[in-house]
This record gives C-alpha cells, sequence and structure tokens, in this order.
C-alpha cells in the first residue's frame, strides 16, 4: 500500500502541472492569436485603409476585429489541423505524453513562423539576446523566432498599408488641384474626396480584392 501510495504521488503532481500549464497557455491566449498568428498583419491592414479613405471609426473596430478573426481562422486553418491530428489527438488517446505532444504541436507552429520570419528580424533578436547563433532551424529559440515572426509582420502590414495608401492620396491631390484652381480656398479636400473614395472603393469590389489579397500574401 505504501509502494502505491509513493507511486500515485509523481501522478498528481505531474497533472497537476499539466492542468497549471494549460491554465497559463489560456490565460496568454490573446497575447498568442496577435504574435504567432496572420492577425497582426490583417488588423495593421485593416486600420491603414480606414484611415486612407477617411473613415477611421467606420467600419468600427469591433467589426474589423471579428472579420481579422475569422481570416485567421481560415488561415491558420492548416496549421490547427496538424496540431490537432499530430499533438493534441494522440495526447487526449494517451498515446503520448505530455511532453511529447508540446514538441509535436510546436512543428507546424515553427514551420508557419519560419515561413513569414525574415532571417534580418531573427538576426536582430539574436544580437539583442547574445546567445549563440543557431547552425540550423531546429536550433532556433522558439521565443526569439516569436519575436521576429512579429516584427516581420509589422514590416509586411505597413508594406501593404502603403500601397492601400496611394490610389486614396492620389484623389485627394486631384480633388484638392481642383478645388484650388475653382477657389474654393474654404472647403476641405478631404470632405469632397470622402464620397469619391468610397465609391472607388465599392467599383473596383475594394473588400473582396483586399482579403482575398491578404489571403494570398500567406501563400
Amino acid at each position: 500500500m505504501q509502494l502505491s501510495g509513493g507511486q500515485s504521488e509523481p501522478t498528481k503532481v505531474a497533472v497537476a502541472l499539466e492542468l497549471m500549464f494549460l491554465f497559463t497557455v489560456l490565460s496568454i491566449a490573446p497575447s498568442i492569436v496577435l504574435t504567432m498568428t496572420s492577425f497582426t498583419r490583417i488588423i495593421i491592414v485593416f486600420h491603414f485603409l480606414r484611415q486612407a479613405m477617411g473613415t477611421p471609426q467606420m467600419p468600427p473596430t469591433q467589426i474589423l476585429s471579428s472579420l481579422a478573426l475569422f481570416m485567421t481562422i481560415i488561415i491558420m486553418g492548416p496549421v490547427i489541423k496538424n496540431v490537432n491530428e499530430e499533438a493534441l489527438q494522440p495526447y487526449l488517446e494517451e498515446r503520448i505524453g505530455f511532453k511529447e505532444a508540446l514538441e509535436k504541436a510546436q512543428i507546424p507552429i515553427r514551420a508557419f513562423l519560419f515561413k513569414h520570419t525574415r532571417e534580418k528580424d531573427l538576426s536582430i533578436f539574436y544580437s539583442i539576446s547574445k546567445e549563440t547563433r543557431p547552425e540550423n532551424k531546429e536550433q532556433v529559440s522558439t521565443m526569439l523566432l516569436v519575436a521576429a515572426y512579429t516584427i516581420s509582420e509589422l514590416k509586411t502590414g505597413f508594406s501593404i498599408g502603403f500601397l492601400i495608401y496611394i490610389p486614396f492620396l492620389i484623389l485627394d491631390m486631384v480633388v484638392a488641384s481642383i478645388l484650388l484652381s475653382m477657389g474654393m480656398m474654404m472647403l476641405p479636400p478631404a470632405m469632397v474626396a470622402l464620397p469619391f473614395k468610397i465609391l472607388l472603393f465599392i467599383l473596383v469590389d475594394g473588400w473582396s480584392l483586399l482579403i482575398g489579397s491578404l489571403v494570398n500574401s500567406f501563400g
């Protein structure tokens, strides 16, 4: 009886640690969504679009965030499927241990992060942390990879936002030139250009074009 009780104690401790780890992951789930998925790029582009069109409050932030979240689920679908099939289901069926499940879950996630992370950004964080440079991808720290991925996504999002700004900026300049030539100095060009921006966005089917381009940008 003493032996059985002694053996059960480590098992209880291991289960408690696993539960604590799972609760910790759930508590930082919003941060994981923001820094390890396609959400970052999408939401940045959406906010650039609002500023470029001159409608900073429309569409509402809640709608854009919800749309970005649904797009993230679609884009990350293959990664989620791999994690579920290779790590989560085998663990729930008790075919593999917790540690092995965690290692297998990292494989598709790290592959996604590597695909969209610039080597220069990863090098910057290795310089900051002063860690030994890895010889291959397997030696790259997941924490530094996530940080580098976030920086890469910020740059990509700003690059796409710049391209979105160009046609609307040209329209603003055309409207301002016309108003200046007509002597309407007191009429704000942004107010006159706004309906034309909205019309332009509707005519080119802007939402379908933008969302399709964002999804394709993740390959």
